[in-house]
């Protein structure tokens, strides 16, 4: 006699019973820290009064944090992903504190422990101290705003740091359908986490490595999930990588992605292919060294 039967498996996680994906896909910016009414008009949610959606000021350690919110939408069926970005009133040094993470006009990063070791294609730009959270925000930016052209002597890509730390991102809200901006290609995951005894999955977005839209194509030629192609790559000099290899690089490597996500096109989660969840947890502080 067949015994079929139990308790149906709960689809937890962000949106309560919608779908999850992974994957890499095409994505538009449609909104930047909505309020309500956008939440409606733009996203097409409803959210409760309540709700700590649009809470995007909060405190750690006594200093300020912003939370950004990049709403994206896929190119093809329109489902909508948010990408957040964590910024801290707080200056970024490395772990032991001998070494300061600086920022340049046009949002490329650099470390030194003084600034005449700062590289020239670094510092012939003007620069300064780089605070938390800016790197992976600049990096998202240089690569939706892809119209502006980064090598010319007049391009600019700086956000007032006082007005951000008051919530004002209103030079970001502008940018969305703007001359400068373009579409991205981002990493849909599902993160797993415990939770009251439990263990949930939620939707997310890789904050860490985004890349142009004609890229997609190149993960249609090459299997990245191979180990031997992602060694090969590995030994490769790093002026020889390509924009696409850099992304599996920074996504598989020891300071990379630590959820699920795979290299294919998006498509909806199977939990049955996540045969082995990390316990692993990202750094806060990413690369430091």
């Amino acid at each position: 006699m067949s015994n079929i039967g139990g308790k149906k498996r709960e689809n937890t996680g962000n949106g309560g019973d919608f779908k999850k994906f992974v994957g890499l896909f095409e994505a538009k910016v449609i909104a930047v820290n909505p309020t309500a009414e956008q939440f409606k008009d733009v996203l097409g949610m409803e959210i409760k009064e309540d709700s700590k959606a649009t809470e995007y000021l909060s405190e750690r350690d006594g200093n300020t944090v912003l939370r950004v919110d990049f709403w994206l939408e896929e190119v093809k069926n329109q489902d909508k992903f948010k990408v957040s970005f964590f910024l801290e009133d707080k200056e970024r040094d490395n772990k032991d504190g001998t070494k300061q993470q600086y920022i340049n006009e046009i949002g490329m990063c650099s470390w030194a422990d003084d600034v005449n070791n700062l590289p020239e294609w670094f510092s012939n730009r003007d620069y300064r101290q780089a605070n938390v959270g800016e790197e992976d925000l600049y990096n998202f930016l240089r690569t939706w705003l892809c119209e502006l052209d980064y090598r010319h002597a007049d391009t600019t890509l700086t956000l007032e740091w006082k007005k951000l730390m008051k919530g004002n991102v209103r030079d970001l809200k502008d940018q969305v359908g703007g001359e400068w901006c373009g579409n991205v290609v981002a990493s849909a995951i599902v993160i797993t986490k415990e939770k009251d005894g439990e263990v949930k999955e939620y939707q997310g977005i890789y904050n860490r490595a985004f890349l142009p839209a004609y890229s997609l194509k190149n993960f249609r030629l090459v299997d990245y999930s191979d180990r031997k192609i992602v060694a090969g790559l590995q030994a490769k000099k790093s002026k020889d990588l390509k924009p696409h290899e850099r992304f599996v690089l920074n996504m598989s490597g020891e300071y990379g992605c630590k959820d699920y996500y795979t290299f294919a096109d998006l498509r909806e989660y199977n939990p049955d292919d996540n045969l082995v969840a990390s316990d692993k947890v990202i750094s806060d502080d990413g690369s430091d060294y």
